[in-house]
């Protein structure tokens, strides 16, 4: 089992150089800390785990006030990525604060051999009564994962309303792969977590069951977040010119947004002509602030036009577009030597997934039998 999490250790620390060796934008430098820190933690644990728990007692209530640290970094990495002006800011390092108390707490205690003494992980030698304050810190290291694995996905849910406010293409900005990790290992934490408590409490099932298992999925997880991590790029590109820039805000603060009747009609009229004319839709991975450039027209008006003025958000109102367009051409008689991928490419779909799903959504039927009717 040592072997597995020497390797996860030794590829947390290889995918830390890979992305060091690319531009770097602000997710990466947070996963770039994050993985050094899981090496650390299946090093550490590959290295002494045997000896670890049953002579150091006080060390090892330190190594597992590493756990608390893996919360923040999983809540930071995606605030980076969803959030489009991420700033690092000292409040950041309040996510840290329990980790700091809980090793404070651990060091004041190792002069104290009447606390010391009771501080312990491992129940198998001799059944006692841990320290309340002890005991406090590893409630608060089981909760904090769960906490942090909650807000994560508040946090992913809000990224959807923000990329279909933006983006036309859903494929290359969504996080579903993050989304399904922090499901899978959150559940796994959570038993794993449950079965710790029930061995501290209740001096039942086995301590190194607990901590094998947290770790073997920690290895697991090193190699999934690092092949995803290192591919994932900025999602929300900053914009030099701040006149064009994404929407991110709730449909609410559009009333703070100041247009007259005339310039909403203008701006209404402008867009219809330059969707039919121009056919920007056809470029597959168009996004607002784009649309709001070529327009010459700021990014939040643009915005409360699409919302307003067709009751839909950026994403469904280039696809109506683009659904038209595979429409037109599959009633055209000089496209019948084309596929049905083949026009949907031609009309801005980018994959054959993203084609059907939207077709069918927006027509109540599929592309094939849409084809077969006409």
């Amino acid at each position: 089992m040592n072997y597995i999490f020497f390797v996860a250790a030794f590829n947390a620390l290889f995918f830390a150089l890979m992305i060091l060796q690319k531009k770097k934008a602000k997710h990466d430098k947070i996963l770039i800390f994050w993985l050094m820190y899981l090496g650390l933690y299946t090093g550490i644990y590959a290295l002494f785990s045997n000896k670890l728990f049953t002579y150091y007692h006080l060390l090892s209530g330190s190594f597992i006030s590493l756990l608390l640290l893996h919360g923040p970094f999983l809540f930071l990495y995606i605030t980076a990525l969803v959030v489009q002006k991420f700033q690092f800011k000292k409040k950041i390092f309040l996510h840290f604060i329990p980790f700091i108390l809980f090793n404070l707490y651990i060091f004041i205690a190792s002069y104290f051999p009447e606390i010391s003494d009771f501080i312990r992980l491992n129940h198998e030698e001799s059944k006692h009564e841990a320290p309340f304050l002890f005991n406090v810190f590893l409630i608060l290291t089981v909760l904090s994962g769960p906490i942090y694995f909650v807000l994560a996905i508040a946090f992913l849910n809000e990224l959807d309303i923000n990329i279909f406010n933006n983006f036309s293409s859903y494929e290359n900005v969504n996080l579903n792969w993050l989304r399904k990790l922090i499901y899978t290992f959150g559940a796994i934490w959570t038993v794993l977590m449950i079965f710790a408590i029930v061995h501290h409490v209740f001096q039942m099932f086995s301590w190194i069951f607990c901590t094998h298992g947290l770790s073997l999925s920690l290895s697991i997880f090193i190699l999934l977040i690092g092949y995803f991590g290192i591919k994932q790029r900025e999602i929300f590109v900053h914009y030099p010119n701040h006149y064009t820039e994404y929407v991110t805000e709730r449909k609410v603060k559009y009333s703070g947004i100041l247009i007259s009747d005339n310039e909403f009609e203008n701006y209404v009229g402008r867009l219809k002509d330059f969707m039919i004319v121009e056919k920007p839709y056809l470029e597959a991975n168009l996004s607002l602030p784009e649309l709001a450039n070529k327009l010459n027209m700021p990014s939040h008006h643009l915005s409360r036009v699409i919302n307003e003025e067709f009751g839909v958000n950026f994403f469904e109102f280039v696809n109506q577009y683009r659904i038209e367009e595979v429409k037109s051409m599959i009633r055209n008689p000089k496209f019948d030597n084309y596929s049905l991928l083949g026009i949907a490419y031609e009309s801005g779909f980018n994959t054959k997934s993203a084609f059907n799903r939207v077709f069918k959504k927006l027509t109540g039927t599929t592309p094939s039998n849409y084809k077969h009717m006409i």
